[in-house]
């Protein structure tokens, strides 16, 4: 399944608040999945594949580096639970990096809104504004984006750039140097 995000990520302090006022716009709560997501080596864009109690698939993506709203271009392959996939994938591609989290998931409309606990990173909000089929359009979806980050409190300042994975690889290379 091919589809476009527009996307934020950001550093928390205030999950409850967060909490508050996704419940107050009527988000559709889905659960809290503890997910591994295992990135593999690629010449462009990021493999990884998630494993969960909710959501488990293959998804490759490209997205520009950058604090802010940005367009992702995703493809996701749904898989099931201990599929041979990651070991295919392991030993074919190599492991890049390994990110560990447990996930509130919830839904409005077709904005995904996620609340992330990483281990040894920290907490951690995404958006994703989701055009499934190509009907809303990117500007649509980047209001969508900057309408959320307002309402739920979203700096500029708390903005991420990169991947969980690239923040998990700066960690080790800090510990290493």
């Amino acid at each position: 399944m091919n589809h476009t995000n527009i996307e934020i990520k950001a550093r928390i302090n205030n999950p409850d608040r967060i909490q508050g006022v996704l419940r107050s716009h009527k988000a559709d709560f889905k659960g809290t999945d503890h997910q591994i997501d295992t990135y593999f080596k690629v010449s462009t864009g990021r493999l990884k594949l998630r494993e969960g109690n909710i959501e488990n698939c293959l998804i490759y993506y490209q997205r520009v580096d950058q604090a802010g709203p940005k367009q992702s271009d995703v493809i996701l392959y749904k898989t099931g639970l201990n599929s041979p996939l990651k070991q295919i994938l392991t030993q074919s591609l190599g492991e890049l990096a390994v990110v560990d989290k447990e996930r509130e998931i919830y839904f409005i409309d077709n904005v995904k809104f996620h609340i992330d606990r990483v281990n040894g990173l920290g907490l951690f909000m995404e958006i994703e504004a989701i055009d499934a089929d190509g009907d809303i359009g990117k500007s649509k979806l980047l209001e969508q984006c900057h309408y959320y980050m307002q309402i739920l409190g979203i700096s500029k300042k708390d903005l991420i750039i990169n991947s969980y994975s690239d923040l998990i690889l700066e960690e080790v290379n800090a510990r290493i140097t």
